[in-house]
């Protein structure tokens, strides 16, 4: 952190807002890369600075030409997932591929990976496994190994710094309070933290669901220790009128007894082992919601699990746009 960024933050959590968008502006003028990177963050969530997601873009342009290893980063997730700009994979790619030159890294273990992946030039994969159609009438579709070991790994490993209990709001009091259907511990991978690898899986997966990677929620990384739960639930949201018409369901690691996903109405309950993906549609053909969707994951009776959810809308969900 240099001096200027440093001031400007401490201004921040001061509460004096003007002097510290006056500091980092400043100091962003002189090349100051972390100053540069920080206006950015805050044209991204919207405060201090009103949120412009082409002006974060700009600002992370010259935060990663002043060297900010972590612009760069930043500056290759949102090239490729379209904030701010339309999707760029190629633009993207090629960030990746300067930084990991630079710096090495982060940037070289993405670029590592990716180079593994069977992808086309935008991202998508060359070919899928064809899927088990599990259950009678109401089916649940079951892809053994969709997603490597070292993708697994990717995954679980791209939240290690945000895992936290599951929480709720509480619908009287607004105040955060433990969820009282899923005991697990989740993180939201949001689209900053989105890296080429994990938009790669996230492409597979909407290809494999025959829906538009612009539809889904960001991911949801979930890790169950022993005698946590997802209690029966539905998937499906009140008062939306973009819903949540299929749940797809990564299992990223083996090693573990029970955790199984249940689907009560269906008698069925899917095992899924590391690297397979479930997928089944939340709502009926009229877009209200399906009551045979209802599923919990069972307890965890021994060990650890590790999965991934991401929630696909019937139309594009804008992640910035939620108001």
């Amino acid at each position: 952190m240099t001096q200027a960024s440093e001031r400007a933050r401490n201004a921040l959590d001061s509460g004096r807002q003007q002097d510290a968008v006056e500091i980092a502006q400043e100091a962003g003028a002189r090349g100051d890369a972390e100053c540069l990177a920080m206006l950015a963050r805050w044209r991204l969530i919207g405060s201090p600075l009103p949120r412009d997601l082409g002006e974060a873009r700009r600002l992370l342009r010259a935060a990663t030409s002043a060297g900010s290893e972590d612009a760069a980063l930043m500056e290759a997730a949102l090239t490729a997932n379209g904030t701010g700009a339309p999707q760029d994979w190629a633009g993207a790619t090629a960030i990746l591929q300067e930084t990991a030159q630079r710096y090495g890294g982060a940037a070289a273990q993405d670029l590592d990976l990716l180079g593994r992946m069977e992808i086309d030039a935008d991202g998508y994969p060359l070919a899928l496994p064809e899927p088990e159609r599990l259950g009678q009438g109401y089916e649940v579709r079951r892809w053994r190994q969709f997603v490597t070991p070292e993708e697994c790994a990717h995954l679980a490993m791209s939240v290690r710094d945000l895992l936290a209990p599951s929480i709720v709001a509480d619908p009287r009091t607004g105040r955060a309070i433990p969820h009282p259907i899923r005991t697990s511990s989740a993180a939201v991978i949001g689209p900053t933290r989105e890296s080429l690898p994990l938009q790669a899986i996230m492409r597979r997966l909407a290809a494999a669901t025959g829906t538009r990677v612009e539809q889904g929620e960001p991911l949801n990384v979930l890790h169950y220790a022993p005698g946590q739960e997802y209690r029966a639930h539905m998937d499906t949201l009140p008062h939306v009128t973009n819903q949540r018409k299929v749940t797809a369901l990564l299992y990223l690691n083996t090693g573990y007894l029970g955790g199984e996903t249940c689907f009560p109405e269906q008698n069925l309950s899917v095992a899924g082992g590391g690297g397979d993906m479930v997928a089944f549609d939340n709502t009926l053909p009229d877009g209200s919601p399906d009551p045979r969707s209802r599923h919990a994951g069972a307890p965890v009776r021994q060990g650890a699990k590790w999965a991934a959810t991401r929630w696909i809308r019937a139309q594009p969900f804008d992640v910035w746009d939620q108001g």
